[in-house]
């Protein structure tokens, strides 16, 4: 069952703001996954099953060595899994 109340409409809507914010894909994907951790740590938005796989597969696309910088591949794919992770939140 979705979480419903103003915070996890706020939680939402920030988590979509920020998948749609001008700017480098992959910093956006990090700010982004830091707020629907702090939602789901605060209680606003239920971690679903899909939604961690999800998390775990863009945390692997946004992996990078000290002093490397993140190409292309890795922000197409931070993209895709973002508009999944947006589709997915409906239910968290």
């Amino acid at each position: 069952m979705a979480s419903t109340g103003p915070a996890a409409a706020a939680a939402r809507t920030g988590f979509r703001e920020l998948m749609d914010a001008k700017g480098h894909a992959v910093e956006n994907a990090r700010a982004a996954v830091a707020g629907l951790e702090g939602a789901f740590a605060s209680g606003a938005l239920v971690r679903t099953p899909l939604l961690d796989q999800m998390l775990g597969d863009l945390t692997v696309a946004l992996e990078q060595d000290d002093g490397q910088k993140l190409g292309g591949k890795s922000a197409e794919a931070a993209r895709f899994i973002l508009r999944a992770i947006s589709r997915e939140l409906d239910n968290a």
